[in-house]
C-alpha cells in the first residue's frame, strides 16, 4: 500500500472541503452531491480494504434513495448482501471526515484493528442510480478502488436491491443466481410465474397494475424485466423519468406522508396500485374506494399478507416452525394486534380443516404448499428491501388467495396517524431510546410528549433525527384523523421549540 501515493492522488484530485463533517448510517452517506466527491474516493479505498479483510466481493451503490435529486450517497454492501457491518461505519466516518494530512494514519489504523493482509487480492462491484451526478462520483469510487490496487466491475445504472443481490451471487459462487441483471430478472421472474400458474380464476383473471417509478431507476430496470412475467401480470408505468425529477411530488416515501396519490397518476376506483422510491428499495400499495376516498396499504399491511400466507404453507406442510415479524416503531398499534391474535388463530384452524381430509388431499395439498413456498422464498431478494421483488410475492399472493385490493386492506383497519418533519439546525441535538420510541435528549421533550399524547383516545406519538437530513421526523396515531393532526401538529411545535427547530414554525393543516 503506497500511502503516499494514494494521499498524494486525493490531494490532488478528490480534495476534501474544510470542516465538513459527515456521519455514515444505516443508510451511507447522504448530503449535497456537490461536497461527496472526496467521501466516493475514500469509500472506494475503504471498498478494497473490506474486500481484503473479507476475501470477498464487496459492493458499493452510489444512491439517495428517496432524497432529492440534487442530493446523493453512498453505502457499501458487505458479502451476503446485507449492510455494512456496525464496525466497519465507524471506519467509514473516520476516513470520510479525515483531513488530507490524516489520511495515511486512518488507513494504517483501519488495517491494523481489522488485521488486513494488505497482499490479498480485492474485488468490488459498483452500482448507480439515475441521479445527473452519480456516474461521476462512481468514477471517484473507481478511482479509489485502482489507486489501492483492487479489482472492480462497475456495472452501471442498478436499483440499490439489483446491488445487493450481485454481490450475493458472487460470494456464493453463483449458488444464488447468475450475477448478471438477466439473471436477476430470471430468478425473479421464473419464481413469480410459477406462482401464479397454480392460482384459480376466482380472482383477476388479467391482473394489472399501475406502478410509480419516482422518476427513478426502477423504471428503468421494470421496463427492462416486464416482458419476463408479462403471463401473470402486466404493469403500467407512471413517473418514469422521461419527465418530472427524481422524487418530486412522486415516489413511495411522497405518498406516504402525504398520504394521497403522486402527481402524473390518474387512479380509477379500487385500481391497485403502487410506488416505489427513487432507488426500488421501498414499496407502499393504495386505490381510491368508490367514495373517491385514499387507502394506503404500506409496510405493516405488506407483512401482515406475506407472514400470514407464510404461515399457512408452513402448516399446510407440517412444519412447526415459528415466524419473527420485525416491526419499526412505524408500525400501526392495530398491526402488531392483528399479528399477534391472527397468526395463533391461523394454526389451530388449519388444523381443525387438516383433520377433515383424507391422506391423500393432505398429500397433494402438502407437495403444492412446499412448491409454493420454496417459488416465494425465491422470489424474495436477499438482506435488502426490494421493490420489486416485494411487488411480484404481493401480486403473487393476492392471485393465490383470490383476493382484491380492498379485501386486502379489510385484513384490520389502522389507526389515523400522521407522519411530519420538522427542520432543525441540528438532528444530533435528539437522541433516542426503546427502538427510538422514546427522546432522551432535549430534557423536556418526552415529558412534552407524554403530556400531549394523554390529551387523545388511543393515540401515541414519538420523534426520531432523520440519518440523512437536519430534519426531525414526527409520527402520531390516535382514534380520529383529526386527532392524529392535531397530535402531530403540537408535538411538532414542542420539537421546534425544545430541539432548535430553523425556518418557519410548524403550521396546522395538511
Amino acid at each position: 500500500m503506497d500511502l503516499g501515493a494514494i494521499t498524494k492522488y486525493s490531494s490532488a484530485l478528490h480534495a476534501k472541503p474544510n470542516g465538513l463533517i459527515l456521519q455514515y448510517g444505516t443508510a451511507g452517506f447522504r448530503t449535497k452531491a456537490e461536497h461527496l466527491d472526496h467521501v466516493m474516493f475514500r469509500m472506494g479505498l475503504l471498498a478494497v480494504l473490506r474486500s481484503k479483510q473479507t476475501k470477498s466481493t464487496i459492493g458499493v451503490m452510489v444512491t439517495a434513495s428517496h432524497n432529492p435529486e440534487e442530493d446523493n450517497g453512498v453505502k457499501l454492501v458487505d458479502p451476503l448482501g446485507e449492510m455494512l457491518a456496525p464496525s466497519w461505519e465507524e471506519h467509514a466516518t473516520c476516513l470520510a471526515n479525515a483531513e488530507e494530512q490524516d489520511m495515511q494514519r486512518v488507513l494504517i489504523d483501519i488495517s491494523e484493528k481489522e488485521a488486513v493482509n494488505l497482499q490479498q487480492d480485492a474485488f468490488v462491484v459498483i452500482g448507480r442510480d439515475t441521479r445527473p451526478s452519480s456516474e461521476k462520483l462512481s468514477q471517484s469510487v473507481i478511482d479509489g478502488v485502482t489507486v489501492l490496487g483492487g479489482q472492480f466491475h462497475d456495472y452501471g445504472l442498478l436499483t440499490t436491491p439489483q446491488l445487493h443481490y450481485m454481490v450475493y451471487c458472487r460470494n456464493t459462487g453463483g449458488r444464488y443466481g447468475k450475477a448478471t441483471v438477466e439473471g436477476y430478472y430470471q430468478k425473479l421472474s421464473k419464481a413469480f410465474v410459477e406462482l401464479t400458474k397454480q392460482a384459480s380464476c376466482s380472482g383477476d383473471e388479467y391482473r394489472s397494475l399501475k406502478v410509480d417509478c419516482a422518476n427513478g431507476i426502477g423504471a428503468l430496470k421494470l421496463r427492462e424485466m416486464e416482458h419476463y412475467f408479462s403471463q401473470g401480470l402486466s404493469v403500467q408505468l407512471f413517473n418514469d423519468g422521461s419527465k418530472g425529477k427524481l422524487n418530486h411530488l412522486c415516489g413511495a416515501d411522497f405518498v406516504k406522508s402525504h398520504q394521497k396519490p403522486p402527481q402524473g397518476m390518474e387512479i380509477k376506483s379500487n385500481e391497485r396500485c403502487c410506488s416505489f422510491d427513487g432507488d426500488a428499495d421501498r414499496i407502499v400499495y393504495y386505490y381510491h374506494d368508490a367514495d373517491g376516498h385514499f387507502h394506503l396499504i404500506d409496510g405493516d399491511k405488506i407483512a401482515t399478507l406475506i407472514s400470514s400466507f407464510l404461515k399457512e404453507l408452513l402448516v399446510e406442510i407440517g412444519e412447526s416452525l415459528n415466524i419473527g415479524v420485525v416491526q419499526t416503531a412505524y408500525a400501526n398499534g392495530s398491526s402488531t394486534r392483528y399479528l399477534e391474535e391472527v397468526m395463533k388463530a391461523l394454526f389451530s384452524t388449519t388444523v381443525e380443516r387438516k383433520i377433515k381430509q383424507s391422506a391423500e388431499q393432505l398429500e397433494d395439498k402438502k407437495r403444492k404448499a412446499a412448491k409454493m413456498l420454496e417459488n416465494i422464498i425465491d422470489l424474495f431478494n436477499q438482506a435488502a428491501g426490494d421493490a420489486i421483488s416485494d411487488m411480484l410475492v404481493i401480486e403473487a399472493i393476492l392471485a393465490l388467495k383470490g383476493l382484491t385490493v380492498q379485501q386486502w386492506d379489510a385484513l384490520y383497519t389502522d389507526l389515523p396517524n400522521r407522519q411530519l418533519k420538522v427542520q432543525v439546525a441540528d438532528r444530533r441535538v435528539i437522541s433516542t431510546t426503546n427502538a427510538e420510541r422514546q427522546a432522551v435528549t432535549p430534557p423536556g421533550l418526552q415529558e412534552a410528549i407524554n403530556d400531549l399524547v394523554k390529551k387523545y383516545k388511543l393515540s401515541r406519538a414519538f420523534v426520531r433525527p432523520s440519518g440523512t437530513e437536519d430534519v426531525v421526523r414526527v409520527y402520531a396515531e390516535a382514534d380520529s384523523q383529526e386527532s392524529a393532526d392535531h397530535l402531530a401538529h403540537e408535538v411538532s411545535l414542542a420539537v421546534f421549540q425544545l430541539a432548535g427547530g430553523i425556518g418557519e414554525r410548524p403550521q396546522p393543516g395538511f
